[in-house]
């Protein structure tokens, strides 16, 4: 199950960022949404674990350590992360939701549609089908 390994890579990778994304903001909505959100990636990552034991595979383990997209200083750049990190699972999310069986879909979908939510909070640009590659241009006959 490549797509739900990488699912679980992604989900300690957030976990690890949102950590970093905690220590920047101010003590105020932010942080606890900040703090929320790091709780609801920390449970997807143990569900994750969950199932990839169930099905008979060893979880990947996190990283001591995880390269940052770039330097995060303040609150601006703290909130920028954030929508990367989830704008990045949906991309995840999209993959798994083709890749799992039928039974495991739905909580696939249900990450994606709440990583898209969380994305759109912290400022990611909106598009139709966030974790989706832009279908190709079309050409229409004249």
């Amino acid at each position: 199950m490549p797509a739900l390994q990488q699912a679980l890579s992604a989900e300690h990778a957030a976990v690890y960022g949102y950590g970093v994304v905690g220590a920047h903001l101010p003590d105020d909505q932010q942080r606890a949404d900040a703090r929320t959100y790091y709780a609801a990636h920390q449970a997807q990552r143990d569900a994750w674990q969950r199932l990839l034991t169930t099905l008979g595979t060893t979880p990947t383990p996190a990283a001591g350590g995880y390269q940052l997209p770039f330097p995060v200083t303040d609150a601006p750049t703290a909130t920028k992360l954030a929508a990367h990190l989830e704008t990045r699972l949906t991309t995840v999310y999209a993959d798994l939701v083709a890749d799992l069986p039928t039974p495991h879909r739905r909580t696939a979908a249900t990450a994606l549609r709440d990583c898209t939510l969380r994305a759109q909070h912290w400022g990611a640009p909106t598009t139709p089908f966030l974790g989706l590659p832009d279908p190709a241009p079309t050409v229409t006959p004249s």
